[in-house]
């Protein structure tokens, strides 16, 4: 069976976020797929496979990290619809049944794709003891994402806080289900992005995430009540970078990227 990298959130190689992508004919069993996702060693490893004409579904989709399987990914869906448009196997949308329910991925005439995803319910909440220490930087706010997303959003004074972020990832642990999203105000929107975040999910083996889909379900909503306005983008200040448009539709997330194949080759096991 063939096995491909996709860069996902980038129109360029070695940038964004990159995942691993394999079509079956039906889920190996569980163990398999872990091992699959620790030999490729991304941050997530998405497995698929097409489901019966008619349904509500048109692929089954799962993603696993080097540690464990996840709820929600949205780098590994977009570099998934990629790869099924990429090769011809489908054309138009794709319904993917995942654990976070039914999650479309459409082609756009620009070469992007867009993913419906849910919105993150956002509860605020106090600092958990310890955070400010971990990330070395004092919150302005932290709100909970709820169970799909499972991570923190934390508000952080500017830009220059977030990029300038070295967090103590031990200490990190088990401050939240998945991690923590460390955000603030775009010092200049000028430069084509509204937001900057920064991710780290140390607790399921990933020490800082390149460029995070699920993690702007959450951020949609929280910047949108902030800047006024429900369509934004965001900048990922990791090291790789890359840009995520979001549109917010009260339950509903259009998440919107463009995503490069950079590997391809042969799963010999």
């Amino acid at each position: 069976m063939r096995i491909r990298i996709v860069d996902a959130f980038t129109d360029r190689p070695f940038a964004g976020n990159p995942a691993g992508v394999v079509l079956l004919d039906a889920f190996p069993d569980d163990a398999w797929l872990q091992n699959v996702a620790v030999e490729v060693n991304h941050a997530e490893t998405a497995f698929a496979h097409p489901l019966p004409e008619g349904g509500d579904a048109d692929w089954a989709l799962r993603w696993f990290t080097p540690g464990t399987e996840v709820d929600m990914c949205g780098h590994a869906t977009l570099a998934t619809a990629h790869v099924l448009h990429s090769t011809g196997v489908t054309t138009g949308p794709v319904r993917f049944a995942t654990r976070s329910g039914v999650l479309v991925a459409a082609p756009r005439d620009d070469g992007s794709y867009t993913l419906d995803f849910p919105t993150a319910p956002l509860t605020g909440e106090p600092a958990p003891a310890g955070l400010a220490e971990a990330l070395g930087a004092e919150p302005v706010s932290v709100h909970d994402t709820g169970r799909f997303v499972g991570d923190l959003v934390v508000e952080l004074a500017d830009e220059k806080t977030v990029r300038a972020l070295a967090p103590d990832l031990k200490a990190l642990v088990g401050l939240s289900a998945r991690g923590i999203i460390a955000t603030a105000r775009a010092e200049d929107p000028s430069r084509g992005y509204d937001f900057v975040s920064r991710c780290f999910f140390p607790d399921v083996g990933i020490d800082e995430d390149p460029v995070t889909g699920s993690a702007h379900t959450a951020l949609a909503p929280f910047w949108a009540k902030r800047l006024g306005r429900t369509v934004l983008t965001g900048l990922q200040a990791s090291a790789r970078t890359g840009l995520v448009r979001v549109d917010l539709r009260g339950e509903r997330t259009l998440l919107s990227g463009r995503a490069v194949t950079t590997i391809e080759g042969e799963l010999l096991v």
